[in-house]
């Protein structure tokens, strides 16, 4: 994508949408989630988040980048677990089944990554119950994928947690959670096959689940997406592995990386540091790199010069009779 065109977005991204006919809303990290008869109307905003924190600048194009990735893989993976998506009527939104969701992500991990390494670089040779073994290297293949869940917080970071834990602290049952890690884990290879055919490797990832009004277990919020996935191109990973040298990766840890290295990690007293424009045009050429390499397909922006009209236009059969 032409700079040129990142460059004219700076002005126009979706920082937050407050659409009053749609229904009750509730503002997530990314998200703006709009209830109303059994539905869920999802709009993917502009908004990056990382260390658990909403930044204080947006990211052109992210949102819809985000909501077109998530249903290309909504799509690829329905023959194995089923999901919540009804339709996307615009390149920001997915008209979604209303569930009520199981407060646990599901990471699962690949390779040694991340959080993952950070933990262990730092002695830490169980996580969230799963044991690891001496002597692997940063960004190194796991013996076979595990799966890692985090309580979700409602602020403030998520919290590591064993299968016990987790059954313990969201009263789930055992057969529900040990149905939801296996989902988890058939996506993962579904999503490492995929990646592969592109030439990737799926490094981690996290899946989130709902329940919907009849009791049926769903995939919710997103898949392997920017957000929720690390990847990593498997040309030359060998050799940056032997020679101990950072892999090339597509993910946001690249956002992560630049936080910490001007001093933030989402941790108490830590200051926020501001985004430059140009910081944010690379970040939107790094997500439209994902998405196109990620799903094989082009990115054709929508440009439209004011996007929340252009997305409550498209959600025009979903305004709520009375509404003021």
């Amino acid at each position: 994508m032409d700079d040129q065109i990142i460059t004219d977005q700076l002005s126009r991204t979706i920082e937050r949408t407050d659409y009053k006919d749609l229904g009750e809303c509730y503002h997530g990290k990314v998200r703006d989630n709009y209830r109303q008869n059994g539905r869920r109307i999802l709009v993917t905003s502009d908004r990056i988040s990382a260390f658990d924190h909403v930044l204080p600048q947006t990211i052109p194009f992210k949102g819809q980048v985000l909501n077109q990735t998530a249903a290309y893989f909504f799509e690829a993976t329905n023959d194995l677990v089923p999901n919540h998506v009804l339709s996307v009527p615009d390149p920001n939104v997915t008209i979604a089944q209303e569930c009520s969701p199981i407060p646990i992500e599901f990471v699962v991990r690949g390779y040694l990554a991340g959080h993952a390494w950070r933990e262990y670089d730092r002695g830490v040779r169980t996580l969230c119950g799963q044991a690891l073994p001496d002597g692997l290297r940063e960004s190194e293949q796991l013996p076979e994928p595990i799966v890692t869940p985090t309580t979700k917080a409602e602020e403030g970071h998520d919290e590591d947690v064993t299968r016990e834990q987790a059954i313990e602290t969201t009263k789930i049952d055992a057969a529900t959670y040990d149905q939801l890690a296996e989902w988890a884990l058939a996506l993962f290879r579904r999503g490492s096959e995929m990646a592969a055919e592109q030439g990737l490797l799926l490094v981690d990832t996290k899946y989130e689940f709902g329940r919907t009004s009849d009791g049926d277990l769903v995939l919710i919020d997103e898949v392997h997406t920017p957000d929720s996935s690390r990847y990593y191109y498997q040309e030359g990973y060998e050799k940056r592995l032997a020679e101990g040298r950072p892999q090339r990766q597509l993910s946001k840890e690249f956002v992560r990386e630049w936080l910490m290295d001007h001093g933030f990690q989402g941790r108490e007293g830590d200051e926020m540091p501001t985004l430059p424009d140009a910081f944010r045009t690379k970040v939107t050429r790094r997500y439209v790199e994902l998405y196109e390499t990620v799903t094989g397909q082009d990115f054709e922006p929508d440009t439209h010069p004011n996007p929340e009209r252009r997305i409550h236009e498209a959600l025009s059969d979903y305004v709520l009779e009375g509404s003021a």
